[in-house]
């Protein structure tokens, strides 16, 4: 796996949601803040107003795409002076996988394409952590065509579900986030300053050696095996990726081995030495210590109560 694949592998948990909703001029409503979440708003039809906490007023038009990775409450109007009201209730667990409603109103029609996901913190990837609070994608012609396609996709099967909804609608968000995450990281050499996992996506050389550790977590990596994956000797490749990523190579190989493991252990069935074995430990008992000092318990009492993990990264 590419490690973008892999970053929406680790994090996410349970199933989004979904809802088109059609609301009429004059409308105001604040979405709360959920913590170990993420939320997107698209307009489908006519424009709105984005009203994030702190900060300007920002203008949306049709196909425009704002993401909140890090789960901060944010709020929707048809005018920045329009009074907003108050949420009643939490998005993800009152609504169905998908749901369809209409806002009464005298004014013109605005439709939103609205959603959710549920991120594990116990799970979370520094590059999840990089992402600023919002992210706003406006729609401009011939710009990431694919986001425009899934948007397009999963409006209609909200709109007019039929045999599947279920199963396309799940689908459809997972795309959906995987577009919004790729728009963001390829746009990212446009901004003032691009730093982080962006930065760490945007070399080539880093980026190599990244999709080596993410393709193959049990091979047994040195930093110079690294480096001659990114075309650089090995201290000017420890140099950068440190000060990219954030932390050493070895440091993000041993990480990345054990979260993996932790995905295993929660969503397999494998045993203990079969999984030690494919986030390469060739010892059940390292692989224990290792997976103690970093999450806290045992893998086997992790496997029967996961709880958060006590990252470094």
């Amino acid at each position: 796996m590419d490690v973008l694949s892999d970053v929406l592998a680790i994090m996410r948990t349970g199933r989004p949601r979904s809802a088109r909703v059609e609301w009429h001029a004059p409308w105001g409503q604040r979405f709360p803040a959920v913590p170990g979440s993420a939320g997107f708003q698209v307009v489908l039809q006519g424009s709105a107003w984005l009203l994030p906490p702190g900060g300007d007023p920002v203008a949306m038009g049709v196909g425009d795409v704002v993401f909140f990775p890090h789960g901060h409450g944010w709020a929707m109007a048809d005018s920045p002076g329009t009074p907003v009201a108050e949420p009643a209730c939490d998005p993800l667990e009152e609504l169905e996988t998908f749901a369809s409603a209409s806002v009464p109103g005298p004014g013109a029609a605005t439709v939103l394409l609205c959603g959710g996901y549920r991120l594990d913190p116990g799970r979370a990837h520094p590059l999840l952590r990089d992402l600023p609070d919002v992210i706003h994608l406006p729609a401009r012609l011939g710009r990431h065509p694919e986001l425009r396609a899934a948007v397009d996709l999963l409006g209609g099967e909200i709109g007019d579900p039929r045999l599947g909804a279920d199963t396309a609608v799940s689908s459809l968000l997972d795309v959906l986030l995987l577009y919004i995450l790729r728009a963001w990281f390829d746009a990212a050499p446009e901004h003032c300053q691009v730093t982080g996992w962006a930065a760490a996506l945007a070399d080539p050389a880093i980026s190599a050696a990244l999709d080596a550790i993410h393709r193959d977590p049990a091979h047994p990596w040195t930093v110079q095996a690294l480096g001659a994956r990114a075309g650089l000797s090995r201290a000017a490749f420890s140099r950068r990726f440190t000060a990219l990523v954030g932390q050493p190579p070895l440091a993000y190989v041993t990480w990345w081995r054990l979260a993996t493991a932790a995905r295993l252990l929660r969503e397999s069935e494998g045993a203990l030495g079969e999984i030690s074995a494919r986030v390469g430990y060739t010892s059940e008992f390292a692989f224990a210590n290792a997976f103690k000092r970093e999450y806290g318990t045992a893998p086997g009492r992790y496997r029967r109560h996961p709880c958060p993990a006590v990252t470094t990264a």
